[in-house]
């Protein structure tokens, strides 16, 4: 990932948190302060923790901004995710992503685990979930597995993903039944 990389993706992460209802708060707000916000400053310190990791003489500093979010933040993501712009973490407490790739405007909110069904040390990506583009996962939600969620769909609240889910669907339920989107 070069640097030009970097801040076209925390930029659009800026633009979709401008432009969401969790942003208006009918105050004006200065540009520069996205940075310190709580929806925000996690999303920075995922992509610098990625960055680092992808450039072998800023590897060491990667652990570090990781462990910042898990201690501040209360969010786990590893840095072998391949995140997409426009990423939303509305809340993180609790948030565990262990997947390979997000795709594009995808809301994660808190307590959810993107992860493998058993333990895996090793990060194989055959037993992680892939996310598409504008997927929002509810509260509590869990996927597991190596499944991938289509574009444009919805996990609900606590629900428990182990299969994958077409374009526009929705899961819910513990374990998840899938209805398409009316």
């Amino acid at each position: 990932m070069k640097i030009v990389e970097l801040i076209a993706l925390i930029k659009m992460d800026i633009i979709r948190l401008s432009s969401s209802a969790l942003d208006q708060e009918g105050l004006r707000h200065p540009q520069w302060s996205k940075f310190f916000s709580p929806r925000f400053t996690p999303v920075l310190l995922v992509r610098l923790a990625r960055y680092f990791y992808l450039h072998r003489w800023l590897r060491i500093f990667s652990p570090v901004l990781t462990w910042l979010n898990v201690v501040i933040f209360g969010i786990e993501v590893t840095t072998r995710c391949h995140i997409g712009g426009g990423l939303m973490l509305p809340h993180t407490v609790g948030t565990v992503i262990g997947s390979t790739k997000i795709g594009n405007n995808v809301t994660i909110f808190q307590g959810v685990t993107l992860g493998a069904k058993y333990a895996d040390l090793t990060f194989d990506v055959s037993q992680r979930p892939t996310v598409g583009d504008d997927v929002m996962i509810g509260a509590g939600a869990k996927v597991l597995g190596g499944i991938h969620l289509g574009d444009s769909s919805t996990v609900a609240a606590n629900s428990l993903v182990l299969d994958s889910l077409p374009d526009g669907s929705l899961a819910i339920g513990v374990p998840a039944k899938i209805k398409l989107k009316i």
